[in-house]
């Protein structure tokens, strides 16, 4: 036992050790990266030639010491520490997608649509489709567009609309993915979109699209992703301010464009990056009606499914998560663990000083997942149940291949703009994002009486239900006690359970039942009707119903 004690002693000090050295690693990394001429476009002068010889020296010194480190700490391992894109890279190819980013566009020779000055250039599209859409071809309204991004340089936003199939009196519904960096486009072939691609490059209508409830839009974002483009660098967001204030001068073109749909309700959705996305595009969306600004949104509520949204509490959850599903045992939990202070100090860091400080965290934080996935190198952790092969988790090459054809590109209006699946560059530009804390802003809409839904696949790792509940319930407003004491209730699709529901007021948490990240895609039947009955405000109302029925059923007692 004694010999035992003092390997385990050794392993974590060599650990510490390697830690403390990543840490002199990042410093350096960001010297290099301050001192690169090719970064002074940021700061929008040139710097001097006496400057730049002098941050050369600094940069010959500091060179060999950083190159020589790398070959020390970076054995053949399961780590992001490498850098942001390196790790942005690997993601996107685990899901057969190649990793680009978008081009610098001249629009005059590029786009396929005529730009006449309007903040919107859209039109009416069709795609041959295979089978019943369950609505008349002359009642379908798909269209696809761009914006001209009003605080940019040069950045144009592309988006879709489907028009709802049933009643054009639905919510209007946006949709948004995360990444950061990925396309929208994932969710609408892949999820919950009017469409399913196969590999012949046919698609046929999805019975499960959340078009079948809703007006529902899919837009790339932040710039530089799917179809989205700028022919500046500096459009590259950073921030959720930017990105937020990008999402809410779209809405505002958009429903200027569309008067026939200002006045439906609007609910914003997304998955997993989209935790950061969403609380501030609703708390902008929220301002800009307090304020009176432009057009009225009829903002109703906002939905996330495996969300990141508040880091600190997510980020302690994976030992935890990862124990109760048998992914880690008792020993590794407790080794791993040990990584936590660090974890939450650099936050803490991050949220006061800001800055590089987010970029430890980053590491610091990310270091926690990967010492899991070290002990299951093969395991896909957007599904635990499942197996990556090799290198590849997902296969969603198809659309990419789609999206790139002539005839689409065409049929789209996009000309000659590349499908950007998913961007390394936007993703390393959200870097110092990645650590904020966006919950802080969610209580004031809860407040003010807007909807929230939280729900998450049981099966996920990357953004798991446990640290999505934790978060939920740790949540400061002024229905927080009675949300705690509130009953979990069964989530009922088709008579059997999908999920397990937790409501009260205007905030429901929801743990859906054999899915993993992509909900909508694992369990597509029960996502629509989450979508029906949430933004019909039946939610909690009819699971209640539902499990007071049966617990008359399984409760009867036999007749004498």
């Amino acid at each position: 036992m004694e010999s035992e004690a003092n390997i385990t002693s050794c392993i974590i000090s060599f650990f510490n050790f390697k830690l403390s050295l990543i840490k002199v690693l990042l410093q350096i990394s960001c010297l290099i990266h301050q001192f690169s001429p090719q970064n002074s476009y940021k700061t929008h002068t040139k710097p001097s030639f006496t400057s730049y010889q002098q941050k050369k020296k600094t940069m010959d010194r500091i060179l060999p010491l950083f190159v020589f480190s790398l070959l020390f700490i970076f054995p053949s391992s399961y780590s992001t520490t490498v850098s942001p894109t390196r790790n942005a890279e690997k993601l996107i190819r685990e899901l057969n997608l190649f990793p680009r980013d978008a081009k610098l566009v001249n629009e005059s020779s590029s786009l396929g649509v005529v730009n006449d000055g309007s903040r919107i250039v859209e039109k009416r599209f069709e795609l041959s489709v295979l089978g019943d859409s369950g609505a008349s071809v002359a009642d379908l309204g798909h269209h696809a567009g761009y914006f001209k991004i009003k605080d940019s340089y040069a950045a144009r936003m592309f988006y879709f609309f489907f028009e709802s199939r049933s009643n054009k009196s639905d919510p209007v519904v946006i949709w948004l993915t995360g990444g950061p960096g990925c396309s929208s486009e994932l969710a609408l072939f892949y999820e919950n979109g009017p469409f399913k691609i196969a590999s012949n490059m046919s698609l046929s209508w999805n019975d499960y699209g959340w078009d079948k409830v809703s007006n529902l839009i899919y837009v790339d974002q932040p710039t530089g992703t799917g179809f989205s483009y700028s022919s500046d660098n500096r459009d590259l967001r950073t921030n959720e301010e930017g990105v937020s204030n990008d999402l809410y001068d779209f809405l505002q073109a958009f429903f200027a464009a569309h008067p026939d749909y200002a006045n439906n309700d609007f609910f914003i959705t997304g998955e997993s990056y989209a935790g950061h996305y969403i609380p501030a595009f609703a708390a902008r969306v929220h301002k800009g009606n307090k304020a009176n600004e432009g057009i009225h949104i009829n903002l109703k509520g906002f939905g996330i499914g495996n969300g990141l949204t508040d880091p600190a509490i997510q980020y302690n959850a994976y030992t935890d998560y990862a124990l109760q599903m048998g992914i880690i045992t008792q020993s590794e939990h407790d080794i791993i663990d040990q990584s936590l202070p660090e974890c939450e100090q650099a936050i803490q860091s991050c949220a006061t000083n800001g800055g590089n400080d987010c970029l430890t965290a980053f590491y610091d934080c990310t270091d926690i997942f990967d010492q899991i996935m070290n002990y299951n190198r093969d395991m896909n952790y957007y599904d635990i149940r499942k197996k990556c092969e090799g290198n590849l988790c997902y296969d969603f090459s198809n659309m990419e291949t789609f999206l790139n054809l002539k005839t689409t590109r065409t049929a789209l209006g996009v000309g000659n703009i590349e499908f950007v699946s998913c961007s390394p560059a936007v993703y390393n530009a959200m870097e110092l994002d990645w650590m904020k804390d966006l919950e802080v802003g969610i209580p004031a809409l809860l407040n003010d009486g807007i909807s929230m839904l939280i729900y998450a696949g049981e099966y996920d790792l990357i953004c798991n239900w446990l640290g999505n509940s934790r978060w939920v319930h740790a949540m400061k407003w002024s229905g927080q006690q009675e949300f705690a004491r509130a009953s979990n209730v069964s989530f009922v699709v088709d008579g059997a359970e999908a999920g397990i529901l937790k409501s009260y007021g205007p905030l429901s948490f929801l743990k859906v039942h054999n899915a993993g990240h992509m909900v909508p895609m694992d369990q597509p039947k029960a996502a629509l009707d989450i979508l029906r009955r949430w933004t019909q405000g039946t939610l909690a109302k009819t699971s209640t119903e539902v499990k007071d029925k049966l617990w008359k059923m399984y409760n009867k007692r036999p007749q004498n």
